[in-house]
C-alpha cells in the first residue's frame, strides 16, 4: 500500500513541533528536554500516521472538476473515477466534440460514474446549467456534492506595458472570477454534503515573476479568496484547500510554442510606436525566446499535482495548502514570503 500523500513531511513537522515544545518546557520546568521530547514524539507520530490514513469512502461521494479538457483536470477526473468517486468533469470543449472529452465519456460508459458537463466558467448560463445537470444526475444515495475542484485556468505573458487591459480582464475572468462563479453556484450542494472546495492557485500566487503579472494577479487573488472562504465556511464544516503547483508547463497544455508565438505577435502588433521604441525589437524578441524556453521547462510528470489534488478530495481532514513543487521552487517562495525583498532580488533577479 502506498504511503499517504505528504506523510514524511507531516512526520518531520511533528518532530520539529515536539522538539520545540520539549525545549520550551525544559527551560521553564528544568526537566530533561530529551525525555520530554521522547514522550511527545511517542504520542505525536502515531497520531500523525493515523490522521494521514483517514480517508472518506469514494463510493459515497461525488466530485466536480473544472478544466477537464486537458492537463491536471483531465488526469484528475480519470483518477478520481478509478478510485470510485462519481465525477462530473467540466469541459470547455464538450460542445465541440473534442477528443479529450470523448475519452472521458468512454471511460464513464461502463460505470456511469464519469459524466462530462459543458462548462465555460466565464458564463453565468453555462455554470447555472452545470449546477442543474449535477443535481439531476446525483445518485439518490449521495447527499450533496463532496468537492468542487476549481482547476480551469488560462495564462499569458508580457511586461505590463505590452499587455492590453482587455487581456488582463480576460485572464481574470477565467482564473479568478470564473473560480468564484463556479464556487458560488455549487456551494449549496457543498454545504449539504459538508464537503470541501479545492482551488488551484500556483507558486506564482505566492511570489511574482518577470512578465507574468496578468497570471500572478489572478493567482494571488485565488489565494486571498480561498483564505476568506475557508474562514466563512468553518461554521458549515466545509473545508477549503489550495493547490500551489510549481512549474509543470512541460506536462500540461498551458503553454506551447505556437501559443507563445501567437501571443507575442499579437502583443507587438498592438503596441504603440512609443512603447516599441522604448523597449526595442531585440529586447522584445529576447523575452519571447525566454518564454519559449519555458514551454519545455519544468516537470513533465504531473502526478505530484494530481496526487495533491486527490489528497485534498479524499482526506477526511485535508491540508489548507498543498505545494507540489521542486525544492528549489519551495525555497524560492520561502525567501519571497519571509525575507526582505532586496534579499529575493539579489538571489533571483
Amino acid at each position: 500500500m502506498a504511503l499517504p500523500y505528504g506523510l514524511p513531511q507531516r512526520c518531520l513537522q511533528a518532530v520539529a513541533a515536539c522538539w520545540l515544545i520539549s525545549y520550551v518546557l525544559s527551560f521553564v520546568t528544568g526537566g530533561c528536554s530529551l525525555v520530554l521530547f521522547s514522550y511527545l514524539a511517542v504520542v505525536a507520530l502515531p497520531a500523525v500516521a493515523i490522521y494521514s490514513f483517514m480517508n472518506v469512502d469514494p463510493g459515497t461521494k461525488a466530485v466536480l472538476v473544472t478544466g477537464c479538457d486537458s492537463g491536471f483536470g483531465h488526469a484528475l477526473a480519470l483518477h478520481l473515477h478509478d478510485l470510485g468517486f462519481v465525477v462530473f468533469a467540466g469541459c470547455l470543449m464538450k460542445d465541440k466534440g473534442a477528443d479529450s472529452v470523448k475519452q472521458l465519456d468512454d471511460a464513464g460508459k461502463n460505470t456511469g460514474r464519469l459524466i462530462t458537463v459543458q462548462m465555460n466558467v466565464t458564463s453565468d448560463a453555462e455554470v447555472a446549467a452545470a449546477v442543474e445537470t449535477v443535481r439531476a444526475n446525483l445518485p439518490p444515495s449521495i447527499k450533496g456534492l463532496w468537492a468542487v475542484v476549481n482547476n480551469a485556468g488560462f495564462s499569458t505573458f508580457g511586461e505590463m506595458e505590452w499587455v492590453p487591459i482587455n487581456v488582463y480582464e480576460m485572464v481574470a475572468s477565467i482564473n479568478l472570477f470564473g473560480l468564484i462563479r463556479v464556487t458560488k453556484g455549487f456551494l449549496p450542494l457543498i454545504r449539504e454534503a459538508q464537503g470541501r472546495v479545492v482551488n488551484v492557485a500556483s507558486m506564482l500566487g505566492r511570489t511574482g515573476a518577470y512578465g507574468r503579472s496578468p497570471y500572478c494577479a489572478t493567482k494571488f487573488g485565488v489565494e486571498a479568496v480561498s483564505d476568506c472562504l475557508r474562514m466563512e465556511m468553518k461554521k458549515f464544516n466545509v473545508d477549503v484547500a489550495v493547490i500551489e503547483p510549481g512549474n509543470f508547463i512541460a506536462g500540461t497544455s498551458l503553454y506551447n510554442a505556437d501559443v507563445v508565438k501567437a501571443q507575442s505577435k499579437k502583443m507587438w502588433d498592438g503596441m504603440t510606436d512609443e512603447i516599441r521604441n522604448a523597449y526595442g525589437q531585440e529586447y522584445f524578441d529576447q523575452k519571447t525566446e525566454l518564454m519559449l524556453s519555458y514551454t519545455t521547462a519544468g516537470v513533465s510528470d504531473i502526478s505530484p499535482v494530481v496526487n495533491a489534488m486527490t489528497d485534498a478530495v479524499i482526506r477526511v481532514n485535508p491540508r489548507c495548502r498543498y505545494q507540489p513543487m521542486a525544492l528549489y521552487e519551495l525555497f524560492k517562495i520561502s525567501v519571497a514570503t519571509h525575507l526582505p525583498e532586496y534579499v529575493y532580488d539579489a538571489m533571483f533577479l
